[in-house]
């Protein structure tokens, strides 16, 4: 996380871990969650139960461990829990995201007559909102973690790597460029580790590719999903015609 030449200290560390695991669940894990549901509901009914694994099962812990090592560096720091912003969005984060949670394991065990045109339910649309808002104020959360809450936190002894924030930026605005290589000086320790910022460049090139890949692939899956969700909703809407004309 950083281009100093000595190690971290624990409470950097765990501070690292925090960001890493964070990170991974809301970024990573959530978005993929996420992509299940976009994608899978246009082959196969059976969609729901990858979805449900994925945010549940596999971000659920994530979630739980980087709210955890959250606290426990708020604890080390000496300072008020919950006392700044990152810590307070931090905790908005963590409730908001059980409230997803719920929210979604209501919509598929009750099922509430739809009151929106196309046969939509409210509370898919708000499943839908509480989502984006979610990666919405993460993205927000990170950058305030990298760009503020690091240095304020730890004093600024091992500075967050350009490469980390390069990578972070490309990420949220979809670019598909490499992020620059750091310069430095050839007779500085810091150029031993040149490497980094230029992987972080491909990596975020890659990524962003198979990004924009997804996204026009959805696209252009949009009107056979709406054809079939169409075809689904069909034969409920004469069923419940038919019993309304008897």
């Amino acid at each position: 996380m950083s281009t100093s030449n000595f190690p971290l200290t624990p409470f950097e560390v765990k501070g690292r871990d925090h960001a890493h695991i964070a990170f991974f669940a809301f970024f990573v894990g959530l978005p993929l969650g996420a992509g299940a549901a976009r994608y899978l509901r246009t082959f196969t009914n059976g969609w729901v139960l990858p979805h449900m694994l994925i945010n549940g099962l596999v971000v659920g812990p994530l979630v739980i461990a980087a709210f955890t090592l959250g606290y426990q560096t708020t604890t080390m720091s000496g300072v008020p829990h919950f006392s700044d912003p990152h810590q307070k969005v931090g905790l908005a984060l963590f409730i908001m995201y059980w409230i997803q949670l719920a929210l979604g394991a209501f919509i598929h065990w009750t099922k509430i007559p739809a009151s929106f045109p196309g046969g939509r339910r409210p509370q898919n649309y708000l499943h839908i909102t509480l989502g984006l808002a979610i990666l919405v104020l993460a993205s927000w959360q990170t950058h305030y973690g990298l760009y503020t809450e690091w240095a304020f936190a730890t004093g600024n002894l091992h500075p967050v790597s350009s490469g980390c924030k390069h990578f972070w930026l490309a990420i949220l605005i979809v670019r598909t460029t490499p992020t620059p290589t750091l310069k430095t000086r050839a007779d500085t320790p810091a150029d031993r580790l040149d490497a980094v910022p230029r992987w972080s460049g491909r990596a975020a090139h890659g990524v962003m590719q198979i990004v924009w890949g997804l996204y026009v692939l959805g696209l252009l899956w949009l009107p056979r999903q709406i054809k079939q969700e169409r075809a689904a909703r069909e034969p409920k809407l004469l069923a419940v015609a038919s019993k309304e004309g008897a």
